[in-house]
């Protein structure tokens, strides 16, 4: 089976042109990640991937995920030891505000919570709360830009598919998208709320990026028509160290059920802002690909990268390096053009 490439379409690369000069590149999927698409903005998208190419869109939903919300001029440092008024209604976050979304996460939050946000950047523990704010304190400082995800230190209750998510899907399906990738699938009843909505004629990616999807995992591939492994936000609730033996076992299982599994974060990261990608990008995208994934995600460097083409073309070449290579390939072979 020839292997795939996912595209994450964003700021970057969501223009006639760019669009065009992807689909030369053998692209399976354009991605709609909802969780930075205003559902004002969902049907244009659409739209502007449809009048310029043929490769079928992909709508991502938000799912059970808590982000904080705009900050004042894109970014805010946080330092640490200041108190930070933790507002429950949407706020425009500086330098002693923040807010998250879903709006009803305010209410779930307790005294001595930990919040962390974008994969640690920065840490606030809740000391005090009250009817509409809860405060805070930075015990790790740091940069905080808009709508970056966050954690908190134990479970709460988050909603699988958001009002946002059942819209925009009411949206794609007027539309004529079939392909829709439900996030944080925690287990096969999420999986199969998600296929009531997006109907049975429909091809739906059911993303394990949480632990209770791992634990789940059999039960998930059962129900799904694909599967695709988010290692960014799985590393928020796994050990960081674990995530390659993980991916191994998830593609692994997949496979055993002939089920596609693709993979996706941090393919070629530092693309987003070099022309060309590290050795070991390169080695990580390659050591996917022997182990089995059927298909490359790209994100933040299509989406909001530097060099959006560039990075799709860096992957169908290595897709073409390894169709080509067996482990008897002779180091001549290799050489060749």
């Amino acid at each position: 089976m020839e292997r795939r490439i996912l595209v994450t379409l964003g700021p970057s690369s969501l223009k006639g042109d760019v669009i065009s000069a992807m689909e030369r590149e053998s692209v399976y999927l354009f991605r709609i990640n909802l969780s930075h698409t205003h559902i004002e903005d969902v049907e244009s998208s659409i739209k502007k991937i449809q009048e310029n190419t043929d490769v079928p869109v992909c709508l991502d939903s938000e799912g059970a995920q808590v982000r904080n919300r705009q900050m004042e001029n894109g970014q805010v440092v946080f330092r640490a030891g200041n108190i930070v008024k933790v507002n429950f209604d949407e706020t425009l976050g500086d330098a002693e505000n923040i807010s998250f979304t879903p709006d009803y996460i305010g209410a779930q939050l307790e005294i001595g919570d930990e919040i962390s946000v974008d994969f640690n950047s920065v840490l606030f523990e809740v000391f005090e709360k009250h009817k509409e704010y809860c405060l805070a304190k930075v015990k790790m400082g740091g940069l905080v830009s808009s709508n970056k995800a966050a954690n908190i230190n134990r479970p709460i209750k988050l909603n699988t598919i958001t009002e946002k998510d059942k819209l925009a899907i009411e949206i794609g399906r007027q539309m004529n998208v079939r392909n829709f990738a439900l996030s944080f699938a925690h287990n096969a009843d999420d999986v199969r709320m998600m296929r009531a909505l997006i109907g049975k004629d429909s091809n739906l990616i059911s993303k394990i990026e949480s632990y209770n999807g791992l634990k789940n995992l059999n039960s998930i591939i059962e129900v799904s028509d694909e599967i695709l492994i988010d290692r960014g936000d799985l590393s928020r609730e796994v050990s960081l160290v674990k995530i390659p033996f993980l991916q191994r076992r998830i593609v692994s299982l997949a496979k055993s059920r002939s089920t596609p599994v693709n993979v996706a974060t941090n393919l070629l990261e530092s693309m987003i802002v070099n022309v060309q990608p590290t050795r070991a990008e390169i080695n990580d995208v390659v050591s996917s690909l022997i182990m089995g994934t059927d298909g490359l995600v790209l994100a933040a460097e299509t989406a909001i990268g530097l060099y959006p083409l560039e990075s799709v073309r860096n992957i169908r070449r290595l897709i073409e390096q390894f169709e080509k290579w067996t482990p008897n390939t002779s180091i001549d072979e290799l050489l060749q053009d």
